[in-house]
């Protein structure tokens, strides 16, 4: 479906067609969480260490097309179904939904420039929810379940830098640091520069909506972003590994033991995902 009159995932002026299509969503989440459920009821085992994926989800708890996927992205991280992949799943929730009567609590305008940067990489005439995106190479729009799986293991077949991310010392309780590295960026896999951040991701959150298009509905959650920052830039060219030991603020209303560090390494040109490595914060 043309994206050119979409505001979220809706047609502006065409409500008959846009209730076909948010069925037709829906339809297609039941069937992918089903795929996940049925075929892949056990975790894949890999005797090598598994290659990192990003999968990213821009959504809303105001969009009633979103939690369908929200759900399989949950499944999908959990029992991590792809043998010799390690899907990181996380949702960005965007804020273009909060007018319509329910302001998502995990919504930030930082989310909703993220997803425009990918409007402008694939051409998009304008944002909409849900959307996935397999390592910033691949948009998924309204996938059936192969098509996930398949853009996941030729994500995994790329050439990519090396990341590893593990706690550092414990800075307070507020705070925690981390040690960071990114080795073999002068292969390939850089077009130029590239850009590394530091995700803070929370497991478990679920919210209560009181209003708009899911009012009454209780919603789960995959891993949401919390906070991004970008903690370096390396290059194509770097003979040297590039490390850090990034300091991270953990706020009073993140739960600790559901938080999860993710590092990846984003090609600044073509926002191609060339690297990641995720941990859990510890104490």
């Amino acid at each position: 479906m043309s994206s050119s009159c979409l505001k979220g995932n809706r047609l502006v002026g065409v409500p008959t067609i846009l209730r076909r299509h948010a069925a037709v969503v829906c339809a297609v989440g039941c069937a992918l969480v089903a795929c996940v459920a049925v075929a892949f009821a056990s975790p894949a085992n890999d005797e090598t260490s598994p290659v990192p994926v990003v999968v990213e989800l821009f959504t809303s708890e105001g969009c009633s097309s979103c939690p369908p996927f929200d759900a399989f992205l949950r499944k999908v991280d959990t029992i991590q179904p792809i043998k010799g992949v390690e899907v990181i799943g996380v949702e960005e929730h965007v804020t273009y939904w909060n007018q319509d009567g329910w302001v998502d609590p995990y919504s930030a305008m930082e989310w909703t420039y993220r997803q425009e940067q990918y409007v402008s990489k694939f051409k998009d005439k304008s944002p909409y929810t849900p959307q996935m995106i397999v390592d910033g190479d691949k948009e998924m729009v309204d996938p059936k379940p192969m098509t996930v799986f398949d853009a996941i293991r030729q994500a995994a077949q790329q050439e990519n830098v090396q990341v590893s991310v593990k706690p550092g010392t414990d800075a307070g309780n507020d705070a925690q640091s981390f040690q960071v590295q990114v080795a073999n960026a002068n292969g390939n896999s850089i077009d130029g520069k590239a850009d590394v951040y530091l995700a803070v991701a929370e497991e478990g959150l679920q919210g209560d909506v009181k209003a708009g298009e899911n009012k009454g509905r209780t919603l789960q959650h995959a891993a949401v972003v919390r906070s991004l920052e970008k903690i370096g830039t390396i290059s194509g060219k770097d003979k040297s590994p590039f490390s850090a030991d990034p300091r991270v603020k953990l706020k009073s209303d993140w739960k600790k033991p559901n938080l999860r560090i993710v590092v990846f390494v984003q090609d600044r040109k073509n926002m191609r995902i060339v690297g990641a490595a995720s941990t859990k914060v510890t104490g």
